[in-house]
């Protein structure tokens, strides 16, 4: 393994993307989210997400997501992905203000669009989800039929429901990290004794 650290561009900063996000940068994986801001959770209100007894807004969630992911160290870049090209050592993405960004994989938490995905070369397949008409063919791992290039949360095919789509994000990232490393990731705080 060398010693600087493997590039992470995750584009889509939801519930899928953001969880993603904080497992690859607490792994100290340069992690780089491309996020548009325009995912179905900023209109929902969700009553039934582990751990919010009350509910939360979409909105919050999403806020939330994001802030935990930078505070474990990713970038988050505001715009919208538009091109995902193979190059030697990895992937260049472009975004629609000019921005490139490289980076050895490239995981898509982009929700219900799958149209970067299809101009990537990424195999798709019919949705099974109610008005998901289109989803991202991947392996039980998360990898798509493109190497470097992993999916997760709805673009994927999971359940639409942001408890599904947060841990399908976690699910891949920890494969994603753990094909980088070489062996299989773990990442579990433990409170300190008292």
């Amino acid at each position: 393994m060398s010693d600087q650290p493997e590039a992470i561009v995750i584009i889509g900063g939801g519930p899928a993307g953001a969880s993603a996000a904080t497992f690859t940068a607490r792994a100290d994986l340069m992690t780089v989210v491309i996020d548009a801001d325009k995912g179905m959770t900023r209109r929902a209100w969700v009553g039934n997400h582990l751990g919010f007894a009350e509910g939360i807004t979409g909105p919050e969630l999403v806020d939330n997501g994001r802030a935990q992911a930078e505070r474990a160290g990713a970038v988050w870049v505001e715009g919208t992905a538009e091109s995902v090209e193979k190059v030697a050592d990895g992937f260049t993405v472009r975004t629609d203000d000019g921005d490139t960004f490289t980076a050895s994989n490239v995981l898509l938490a982009t929700g219900t669009s799958s149209a970067l995905a299809e101009a990537a070369g990424v195999a798709t397949v019919p949705g099974t989800e109610p008005q998901i008409k289109t989803i991202l063919a991947v392996d039980a791992e998360g990898r798509t039929s493109v190497p470097g290039i992993w999916a997760a949360g709805t673009a994927a095919g999971v359940s639409v429901h942001t408890i599904v789509t947060s841990g399908d994000g976690a699910r891949v990232a920890i494969n994603l990290i753990s094909e980088v490393r070489g062996e299989r990731h773990v990442d579990h705080d433990i409170l300190p004794a008292s």
